[in-house]
């Protein structure tokens, strides 16, 4: 599927407004750029031997074509829905479509935010929630999906 040492491909996906990440709400999100999570993420994937791919999206649109174009061509899908996941069904149905582990990632706590943010639409249908560790929730994210792929 990837062109890793081990084949594996997995497909981290970004949601509106993580492009802004480093000065959109520091005290909140914290000071690392989109960019610099995403060279992380892919420097851990090739010590792990595992192809890392990014996307990033504001469109509800783009993330529900490029979360079925992966349909059958990635090994594990770590999704952060940002705004879209207090209020995306289409994204929902869309990872429903995913035969692969799937997580759910939050750069801060959901759910010791404002009362919308509690309800994901996500959650039901990933493999598992990460939220409130910051950058680090990302680094988690992909060990996790290392893992649920392994077994």
């Amino acid at each position: 599927m990837g062109n890793s040492d081990t084949g594996k491909k997995i497909l981290v996906m970004h949601g509106p407004n993580l492009n802004t990440l480093g000065t959109r709400e520091p005290e909140i999100y914290g000071s690392k750029t989109l960019d610099e999570i995403n060279d992380d993420l892919k420097k851990q994937g090739k010590k792990l031997g595992i192809d890392v791919e990014t996307f990033q999206s504001n469109h509800e649109g783009d993330i529900v074509d490029k979360i079925q174009a992966s349909v059958g061509n990635i090994d594990a899908f770590i999704i952060n829905p940002a705004a879209y996941t207090h209020t995306s069904i289409a994204i929902r149905d869309a990872v429903l479509l995913l035969e692969v582990p799937v997580i759910e990632i939050h750069l801060s706590n959901i759910y010791k935010r404002e009362p919308f943010r509690h309800k994901s639409m996500v959650a039901d249908v990933a493999t598992g929630q990460i939220a409130g560790f910051g950058v680090s929730g990302y680094r988690m994210a992909l060990d996790a999906a290392v893992d649920l792929m392994a077994s």
